[in-house]
């Protein structure tokens, strides 16, 4: 029996901290109570919202009139080097767990927020890897006809921050298929404590906010010509990052309400404690208006936007 809540806030279950309340909420633990879920907002007529980690989300602050379904599948087991994981599961947990099975190969995205089921939607990737490149297959169910299926890493269309769920959010991930690497736990125990001591350098932490708000866009040659001659690295995919943009277009510390283009991290824009979500909103149009002025470069936001 399905548990569905009425008004419930959203804004504690997003790292952002912001967004009004759910007319009606359900935390599913199974793919069979996620069905469920999806036939009751059909049966009610209101919409359905898909919510896992909240770690890469902005809420709308009048909320969100229909039923948000959280998804909580956190099952996961190991068959020698494949790992078979639910969406809900933290994806750090899973590294650790990993490297404690002495397996690996995905150290690398260590400390990244949010869940397995997220990182597959959004192709989540960190010094030069991603998890397309351990992901052999993915589960999903289709919200619009009730088809379940397994998708091939080949027909995910996994790129740069991007998959064929992204394109089609009727979609929801319900568990991926990892394959791991033979390891040594000291080997990559060290290999993950390095990544998130790295990460803590280059990316603010304990922020309201949604990590990285920009994708880092493709670049005019002459724009990438710039950044690798003032950062002394090469671009890859011709790509430059959204924050050295921001920074340039002079977009650093800029502010709406209680919303701020971060000093440190001006690709984060980070909740002071205030911002509303129309605050996130109207700033990052105006970054974007900015930066497009500036450099031609249209830039786009990694964080979904309800």
């Amino acid at each position: 029996m399905l548990a569905v809540k009425e008004s419930v806030a959203l804004a504690p279950l997003t790292t952002f901290r912001i967004g009004g309340e759910a007319r009606y909420f359900v935390e599913v633990k199974t793919e069979d109570q996620l069905r469920e879920a999806v036939a009751w907002a059909k049966e009610k007529n209101v919409r359905s919202v898909i919510l896992a980690g909240g770690s890469n989300v902005l809420v709308p602050d009048e909320g969100i009139d229909g039923l948000v379904i959280r998804v909580a599948l956190i099952d996961h087991s190991f068959a020698g080097n494949e790992l078979a994981a639910d969406a809900g599961c933290n994806l750090l947990g899973l590294i650790r767990e990993s490297a404690e099975r002495n397996w690996g190969g995905w150290e690398k995205l260590a400390g990244i927020p949010g869940t397995i089921g997220g990182a597959a939607r959004g192709n989540a990737g960190a010094f030069g890897s991603e998890i397309r490149d351990i992901i052999t297959k993915v589960r999903a169910f289709d919200t619009e006809t009730g088809e379940m299926r397994e998708f091939e890493n080949i027909v995910c269309d996994f790129s740069y921050r991007h998959s064929f769920f992204k394109d089609n959010p009727e979609w929801v991930i319900t568990r991926a298929i990892i394959e791991l690497k033979p390891s040594q736990y000291d080997i990559s125990y060290a290999l993950i404590e390095e990544t998130i001591k790295e990460r803590e350098k280059r990316h603010l932490q304990n922020v309201k906010a949604a990590g990285s708000f920009f994708m880092n866009p493709v670049a005019p040659q002459a724009i990438v010509d710039m950044f690798e001659k003032e950062k002394g690295v090469k671009s890859r995919e011709s790509r430059v990052p959204a924050g050295w943009l921001i920074e340039k277009a002079g977009m650093k510390g800029a502010q709406v309400g209680g919303a701020i283009a971060s000093l440190q991290h001006p690709n984060y824009i980070v909740n002071t404690g205030t911002a509303t979500a129309n605050d996130v909103r109207t700033l990052a149009d105006k970054i974007k208006d900015e930066v497009k002025k500036q450099f031609h470069i249209t830039l786009q936001e990694e964080a979904t936007i309800i």
